[in-house]
Formats: structure tokens, sequence, C-alpha cells
């Protein structure tokens, strides 16, 4: 089974040849990997040039789009049977890889989500507004989906594809978390969730969503669980 690892990236000079990589040290299935630079202005669209032997296909971004925009391109770009969603800094391991396909491999689910907020993992301590933003847009997302998640904006996704390609995705930007999560609880499909390892980040390193995002992410909790 074939993994296609989709990496958006804007802005990530000093973590991105390192997390490609953590990507490349796992061997255990056979895997593409498919990076789209935002149209960076830091420096990380040169490094990306000069290690192209680090990943399988570079898309460059004419402008600055955003990571559903970025998400929505590496999709259509995908051959594996599983597509995978991976951010370009390093708060999130891809040592955790088998346990997020795994329920799929096994045959349990189509779809699984990475959760910050279950399990034994290792987690860096950090803002507590944070956490009860994450966990009250997660809670908001399930009263409007039915679902039962712990960690609805995980960057870590993994789908079928077959069952992404049925989704018709318009949110360029952070919008993609609560857009894909209230369109997949209206299909047919089995989802799963597995905690992972979350290395999170200051805004002193390069930590970019704020608290504008997450009154964005309500508005498309709303928008695409009632109207769409």
């Amino acid at each position: 089974m074939k993994v296609s690892i989709i990496i958006p990236c804007f802005n990530e000079k000093n973590t991105v040849e390192a997390l490609l990589d953590n990507v490349n040290q796992d061997s255990l299935f056979d895997k593409e990997i498919i990076v789209i630079d935002d149209f960076s202005t830091d420096g990380t669209r040169e490094i990306l040039k000069k290690i192209n032997d680090k990943y399988t296909k570079l898309i460059l971004n004419e402008s600055n789009s955003g990571k559903g925009y970025c998400i929505q391109k590496g999709i259509k770009e995908a051959n594996g049977d599983l597509i995978l969603i991976q951010d370009a800094d390093l708060e999130y391991s891809p040592t955790d890889y088998k346990k997020l396909i795994d329920p799929i491999t096994n045959g349990d689910a189509d779809v699984v989500f990475g959760s910050r907020f279950i399990g034994s993992q290792q987690t860096r301590v950090l803002y507590f507004w944070h956490t009860v933003g994450n966990k009250f847009l997660t809670i908001l997302s399930n009263m409007f989906t039915n679902l039962n998640l712990t960690d609805m904006e995980c960057c870590y996704k993994v789908f079928k594809k077959d069952v992404i390609h049925k989704i018709r995705l318009k949110e360029n930007r952070f919008g993609f978390e609560p857009e894909v999560t209230a369109k997949l609880s209206k299909m047919n499909i089995k989802i799963y969730e597995v905690g992972v390892k979350y290395f999170g980040r200051k805004y002193s390193e390069g930590k970019k969503i704020s608290w504008k995002d997450g009154f964005a992410a309500i508005y498309h909790i709303i928008r695409y669980n009632l109207f769409s």
C-alpha cells in the first residue's frame, strides 16, 4: 500500500529539511512525498530546491494561498492509496505514521484523525488558552457532526484516496480542518482517532496560527455543517 505524504510549507527554513529527514527515516511502507511551498519568502523555497533528493515532487505556488489550497493541490497530484497530511514544522513526529495508518491497513477505518489529547504520548507543555480553544472548537464541531472526536484541529489526518476524492474542498486556509471534518461526517465511512506526540512551538519559534483563526473556525464549523 502506497502512502502519499502531503506537506504544505510556508516560511519554515529552520525546520523543513529536518522534517523531511524524519519523514524519510520511515521505511515501513512505500511512500511518495509531495511538498507544496506556499510562496515562502524566508529562504525555504531555495532550501527545497537544493534538497530535491528528499522528496518525490515539489510544487511552487505563485502566491501565498494558504494551507487548504496547498492540500488541495497535493491531493490532485497524489498517486498513493492513502493520503496523509504532515505540517512542515517539527510539531508532529513521523514516528507516528504506523500508528496512524494501521487502522486503515487493518481494514478497520477509512479515515484516521490524530489527537494530541488522548493516549500517553509525549506533549510539550505550552499555551493553556490554545488548548482550551482547540477543545472548544472540537466540541462545537462534534455538536454539529455528532462525532466524538477529541482533536478536530490536529494536523495529522489520513484518508483513503477514494474517500477524500469524493469531497469537494473549498477552503484555502486553516478552514480546511472544520470543512473536511463536516463533510466526512456526512459520509457512510468509518473514522478512527489515535493519540500522537506533539512538540508544539511558541510564536517566537515560528508558530503561525492565532486567535483570529479560531474565530474563523467557528464560522466554518457552522457554515459547512448547516449550509453546505
